[in-house]
C-alpha cells in the first residue's frame, strides 16, 4: 500500500496544499513549525477520522486543527493497495464519515462497515491495521526516540515490551502486577478484610440472618392470607345466604300480601253478604209492612162501607117503619099528637141518620185519604224496595267479581310464588349450601334466620377487620424482608460480578501468560531474529545478535561474544535498537506492505548511523513506501551520496 497524494483544503494552519508521494523514499523537508507534523496528522485523520476526545491532552485533534478563520475544514488523500486498486478519500472533518471513491469515481462509502463511535472503517477492512496499531508501529516520531539519560530505562522497557508482547506499551510483568493490584483493590482475597468481596460477604451474612428472622412473618403472612381468604369466602357465603333469605322473605311477604288481598276480598264479600242479607230483610219487612198497612186500611174502608150500607138499610127500614106506623096510626088511631110526634121524630131521626152517615163518610174519607197516602207510601216503598234490590244486585255482582278475582289469585299465587322460589334457588345454586336453599321457611323463621345470619356476618367482618389489622402489621416486616431480599440479590449479583471479574482477571492473567509463552516460543524468536538483522545492518555489524529473556529483558551480543543488557548501551544505540524493533514488526502487521513514516526520527543520529539506517531502509524495505519528515538536509545529502533515488518535497 502506498500514498499517492494528499490535498489539504484547510487543516490547522495549512491551506490549499497538495503533496505528491512516490514509491520508495520520500523526503518531506521543512523547517521547524512549518507544518510537517500537521501534514502527518492530516494523513492519519484522513484514514481513521479526526477525534474530538482529548485523550489526556489539553486539546483534542479536532480543536487543535480546526481552522480559526472558518475556512472549509477538509481535504483529500489518494492511495493504492498492493493489488494496484486506487482509492480517493474526501474528508469534511466536521462530519463523521468520509466520501470514498474507487478509481472509476464511484462512491463506495456504503460498502464498508460504519461503527457508531469510530465511523466508517474502510481503511481497517482494507489493511487490518487499526489506528492504535498504525501509530504504535508504522509511525515513529521524534518523541519516541529522543530521550535523555534519565529516560533511558523507559525506552529499554519499551523495547523489552515490544520484543516480549509485540506492543511497546505492554509489559507482561507490569500488566500482571497491575491486574493483581486491581484484583486486590476491586475484589479482595480471603485474607483481606475491608475489600469489596469481604464487605459483600459480611453484608450477605448479616442480611441472611435478618432474612431468617423475618421469614417467619412471610409464613405468618400466608397463614393470615389463607385465613383472610377463607373468611372472605365465608363472608361471601353469608352475604349470599343473607341475600337469599332477604329475597325469599320478599317473596313470602309478597305471598302474604296476596293472601291478605284474598282476605280483604273475602272480608268485602262477607260484608257484602251481610249487606245483602240486611237488604233482603229490609225488603221483606217493607213487603210485610206494606201488605199489613194496606190490608188494614182496606179492611177499615170495607168496614166503614159496610157500616154505611147497614146504616142506610137501617135508615130505610126505620123510615119505612115510621112511615107505615104513621100511616097505620093515621088510619087507625088518627091521633094528631102522635102525628106530630111522628113528624117531630122523623126529622130528628133524619138528622141523626145524617149525622151518623156523615160520621161514617168522614171515616171513609179519612180511610180513603189514608189509603191514598198509603198507596203513595207504597210507591215510595216500591221505589225503595227496587233500590234495595238494585243495591243487592250490585253487591251480589261485586261479590261474584270478587269471588272470580279471589279464585284467580288463589289459582295464580301458588304458581307465581313457586316460580319465584325456583328462580332464587337457581340464582343461588352453588353459592350457598343446598340444604339451606331447599328449606322453605315462614316469615317468622326467615326473620330469625336473617337476624342470625346478619349477626354471624357482622362477627366475621369484625374478625376480618382484626385479620386485616394483623396483616397491616405484618406488611412493614414483609417490606423490610423484600428490601433485604432485594439487597441480597444486589449483593449476590455484585458478588457474582466480583467473582466473574476475579475469574476474568485470573483468566486474563492465564491468557496473558499463555500468550506470552506462545509469543516467546513463536513470535519473539522471529522478532529477535529480524531485530538482530536490523541492528546488525544499522550498526554496521557492531551488534549482530539480540535476545530476550524474562530476567533482564533485551540482551545484546557484543563482538567478543559477550551478552550485555540493553540498558548498558549508549542512548544512540538504544534508539537504534528501538527503531530496529519497530521496523522488524512492519511486515507482520498487515497483508499490505504498509508505508513507514518517520517524523524527525534521525535528529540525534550522527552521520554514520544515519547513513547506515538510510542504506538499510532502502535495501531492506524496498517494497515499502518510506516517508521521512525532516528539518535538515542531511538525509538528502546522504541519499545523494549513496546514489539512492528519492522523492523530495519542500514545504
Amino acid at each position: 500500500m502506498r500514498i499517492n497524494k494528499v490535498k489539504i483544503n484547510s487543516y490547522g494552519k495549512i491551506k490549499d496544499k497538495e503533496i505528491n508521494f512516490e514509491k520508495g523514499i520520500n523526503i518531506i523537508y521543512g523547517k521547524n513549525e512549518t507544518g510537517k507534523s500537521t501534514i502527518l496528522n492530516f494523513i492519519i485523520d484522513s484514514l481513521y477520522g479526526i477525534s474530538k476526545n482529548k485523550k489526556g491532552k489539553e486539546l483534542s485533534n479536532y480543536e487543535k486543527y480546526l481552522p480559526w478563520t472558518g475556512d472549509e475544514f477538509s481535504g483529500k488523500i489518494e492511495y493504492q493497495l498492493d493489488d494496484s486498486e486506487k482509492f480517493e478519500i474526501f474528508r469534511n472533518f466536521k462530519k463523521k464519515n468520509p466520501q470514498i471513491f474507487n478509481e472509476n469515481m464511484e462512491d463506495i462509502s456504503k460498502n464498508f462497515n460504519i461503527d457508531k463511535n469510530r465511523g466508517n472503517e474502510f481503511f481497517y477492512e482494507q489493511t487490518l491495521v487499526d489506528e492504535e496499531l498504525f501509530l504504535s508501529t508504522i509511525v515513529v516520531n521524534q518523541e519516541e526516540v529522543q530521550l535523555g539519560k534519565t529516560e533511558q530505562n523507559i525506552l529499554i522497557q519499551k523495547i523489552a515490551n515490544l520484543a516480549g508482547t509485540g506492543d511497546d506499551k505492554i509489559s507482561i510483568k507490569r500488566t500482571i502486577e497491575r491486574i493483581n493490584r486491581r484484583q486486590l483493590d476491586e475484589v479482595g482475597t480471603e485474607r483481606s478484610r475491608e475489600k469489596p468481596i469481604n464487605l459483600i460477604n459480611r453484608n450477605i451474612q448479616n442480611l441472611e440472618n435478618e432474612k431468617e428472622n423475618l421469614e417467619k412473618y412471610e409464613k405468618l403472612k400466608y397463614e393470615v392470607e389463607e385465613n383472610k381468604n377463607q373468611l372472605n369466602d365465608e363472608i361471601q357465603n353469608s352475604e349470599n345466604e343473607l341475600e337469599f333469605l332477604c329475597e325469599l322473605k320478599l317473596i313470602l311477604e309478597n305471598e302474604e300480601l296476596e293472601k291478605e288481598k284474598i282476605k280483604i276480598q273475602e272480608n268485602i264479600i262477607n260484608e257484602n253478604l251481610e249487606k245483602i242479607n240486611i237488604i233482603k230483610n229490609k225488603i221483606k219487612d217493607i213487603e210485610k209492612n206494606q201488605d199489613n198497612n194496606l190490608e188494614k186500611i182496606l179492611e177499615k174502608n170495607k168496614k166503614n162501607i159496610l157500616q154505611k150500607n147497614r146504616l142506610n138499610k137501617k135508615m130505610i127500614i126505620i123510615f119505612i117503619f115510621l112511615i107505615l106506623v104513621n100511616i097505620l096510626q093515621s088510619i087507625f088511631i088518627k091521633n094528631n099528637i102522635i102525628n106530630y110526634i111522628f113528624l117531630f121524630i122523623i126529622p130528628i131521626f133524619l138528622f141523626y141518620f145524617i149525622y151518623l152517615k156523615n160520621k161514617i163518610n168522614k171515616k171513609i174519607k179519612i180511610e180513603r185519604n189514608n189509603q191514598k197516602i198509603e198507596e203513595e207510601n207504597q210507591e215510595k216503598i216500591k221505589i225503595e224496595k227496587n233500590n234495595l234490590k238494585n243495591q243487592k244486585d250490585i253487591l251480589e255482582k261485586n261479590n261474584s267479581k270478587l269471588n272470580d278475582e279471589k279464585n284467580k289469585i288463589k289459582n295464580n299465587i301458588n304458581l307465581k310464588i313457586n316460580i319465584e322460589k325456583e328462580k332464587i334457588k337457581n340464582k343461588y345454586f352453588g353459592k350457598i349450601e343446598k340444604n339451606k336453599i331447599n328449606v322453605l321457611l315462614n316469615i317468622e323463621s326467615i326473620n330469625y334466620e336473617i337476624q342470625k345470619c346478619q349477626n354471624n356476618l357482622n362477627n366475621k367482618k369484625i374478625k376480618l377487620n382484626t385479620i386485616e389489622l394483623e396483616q397491616k402489621n405484618i406488611e412493614p416486616k414483609l417490606d423490610e424482608l423484600s428490601k433485604i431480599e432485594e439487597e441480597l440479590v444486589n449483593y449476590k449479583e455484585e458478588k457474582v460480578n466480583l467473582e466473574e471479574l476475579n475469574e476474568s482477571m485470573n483468566l486474563a492473567k492465564r491468557v496473558l501468560i499463555e500468550s506470552y509463552e506462545e509469543m516467546k516460543n513463536t513470535l519473539t524468536p522471529k522478532f529477535t531474529e529480524n531485530l538482530s538483522e536490523n541492528i546488525s545492518n544499522i550498526t554496521n555489524s557492531k551488534y549482530t545478535r539480540v535476545k530476550f529473556n524474562e530476567e533482564e529483558g533485551i540482551i545484546i551480543e557484543l563482538q567478543n561474544g559477550q551478552y550485555v543488557p540493553a540498558s548498558r548501551l549508549s542512548i544512540g544505540t538504544i534508539e537504534q535498537l528501538y527503531l530496529s524493533l519497530r521496523l522488524a514488526m512492519v511486515d507482520e502487521l498487515s497483508r499490505e506492505k504498509m508505508p513507514i513514516i518517520l517524523d524527525e526520527v534521525f535528529a540525534y543520529y550522527d552521520s554514520e548511523r544515519l547513513k547506515n539506517v538510510l542504506s538499510y531502509l532502502n535495501k531492506r524495505f524496498d517494497k515499502n513506501q518510506i516517508i521521512i519528515f525532516t528539518c535538515t538536509n542531511r538525509e538528502e545529502k546522504i541519499l545523494n551520496d549513496l546514489n539512492i533515488k528519492y522523492n523530495y518535497v519542500e514545504i
